[in-house]
């Protein structure tokens, strides 16, 4: 799993905890993936390339790094990716946003696409895919798969929480994307839902049923 990354920071993992409560209002638990998705966004973007402009500081001229946040493009898989998009954009504002509308068919759990918007000249961006669970898979690997069609420079998957099957569902699909989580449960089960997780991540964020 050496494409897995697992942010086991404490911040992460704290807030991660709070948020798995099932007594987290609708407002904390938002609040927390806001936060959370923040704190990630700061080891996704780990590698990502920079270029050196000039500047002037009060004492003089110099030359300083700076990244290109217009080359990165954040991928919100609907509906739930849009609580981590937030989080993420409000530590790099100048990333371009694209969203992928999915729903999970309840009788053969496979992913069903009902919208897609990206912006233009995928091919020389970098995407951050971004959903709060990777639980089957099936959402996860029919947008990276539509993603590769655009050609973009490179693909991460970021989300909340997985699981063993995620995992190896994804891998086995796109081992050349790595997932980057906050933790990995012990399973799934019959229905499709992480356990221990947390629930359904879009009805927490969104107060639905």
């Amino acid at each position: 799993m050496s494409n897995v990354h697992v942010i086991d920071h404490p911040l992460v993992q704290h807030k991660l905890t709070l948020m798995r409560k099932k007594e987290a209002s609708t407002n904390s638990f938002r609040r927390l993936l806001n936060e959370l998705a923040m704190l990630m966004a700061y080891e996704v973007t780990r590698d990502m390339p920079m270029q050196e402009v000039e500047i002037e500081t009060p004492m003089e001229k110099m030359t300083a790094k700076v990244i290109d946040g217009k080359k990165l493009v954040f991928v919100s898989i609907l509906r739930a990716g849009t609580g981590i998009l937030d989080g993420m954009l409000s530590v790099v504002p100048g990333a371009r946003v694209g969203h992928i509308g999915l729903y999970r068919d309840p009788k053969t759990l496979t992913a069903v696409e009902y919208y897609f918007k990206m912006p233009a000249d995928m091919h020389e961006r970098d995407i951050v895919v971004v959903d709060p669970m990777l639980a089957t898979g099936n959402s996860a690997i029919a947008a990276v798969e539509r993603l590769k069609e655009l050609r973009p420079k490179s693909i991460k998957f970021a989300c909340l929480l997985t699981c063993p099957e995620g995992v190896a569902a994804l891998q086995k699909a796109h081992p050349d994307v790595p997932i980057y989580t906050a933790a990995i449960d012990r399973e799934l089960d019959s229905h499709g839902y992480i356990l221990p997780g947390l629930g359904d991540a879009g009805d927490r964020i969104f107060g639905t049923k």
